[in-house]
Formats: C-alpha cells, sequence, structure tokens
C-alpha cells in the first residue's frame, strides 16, 4: 500500500507539474500575443507616421517644384509678351517715322513745286506783259 501511494504521490506530483506547464505555456503565448500586439501596434505607428511624414515631404517638394515651374514658365511668357510688345512699340515708332519723314518730305516737295510753279508764274507774266 505504501508503493501504491508513493505511485500516487509521484502521479499527482507529475500531473500538477504538467499542469503548472500548461500555464506557464499559457501565460507564455499570452505574453508573445501581448509583445506581439504592442510590436505590431508600434510597427503601424511608425508606418502611419512615416507615411505621414512622406505625404509632408512629397506635398512640399511637389509644392517647390510646381512654384519654381510655375516661375519660370511665367518669366518666359512674360519676357515674350514683354518682347513682343517692345518690338509692336519699335515698330510703331518707326512706321510713324518713316510715315512723319514721307509726309515731311512730300511736304517739302510739294512746297518746293509750288514754289518753282509761283516763279514759273512770275517769269511768264513778265514776258508776257
Amino acid at each position: 500500500m505504501k508503493e501504491n501511494a508513493v505511485i500516487m504521490i509521484i502521479s499527482i506530483t507529475i500531473i500538477v507539474l504538467n499542469m503548472m506547464m500548461i500555464i506557464v505555456q499559457a501565460i507564455k503565448n499570452v505574453i508573445t500575443i501581448a509583445g506581439i500586439t504592442v510590436v505590431t501596434t508600434v510597427t503601424i505607428t511608425m508606418v502611419t507616421t512615416v507615411a505621414g511624414i512622406m505625404v509632408d515631404i512629397t506635398t512640399a517638394i511637389m509644392v517647390d517644384i510646381t512654384t519654381a515651374i510655375m516661375v519660370d514658365i511665367t518669366t518666359a511668357i512674360m519676357a515674350d509678351i514683354m518682347m513682343a510688345g517692345i518690338t509692336m512699340v519699335t515698330t510703331a515708332a518707326g512706321i510713324t517715322a518713316v510715315v512723319k519723314n514721307v509726309t515731311a518730305g512730300a511736304g517739302f516737295f510739294n512746297t518746293g513745286a509750288l514754289n518753282h510753279q509761283k516763279e514759273l508764274k512770275e517769269l511768264s507774266s513778265f514776258f508776257v506783259s
């Protein structure tokens, strides 16, 4: 009977140790799951933060690039428009100067011709009278 009692105590001890091992394993699993949850949460937070930072950086870069391109394009267009305006003003001034010169020249020739006609009339009246 003593032997049976010893065997029973050893058996109960083995069962208790097995149950303790199961409990330890369960606690280990809970700790592992908690750790995984923490790591996952931290990772998600980091990914979200990195994604937010990347959006901010990309937006800033795109704004800078777009602004620079728009400034370059606007500057080029304004320079072209100004040059066209200067060319038009210069051309208009040149045409005006040519027209004035032609008009002045025509006036000079008309005045000269009129003077010659008067002189010819005076001379002819001198001879005819």
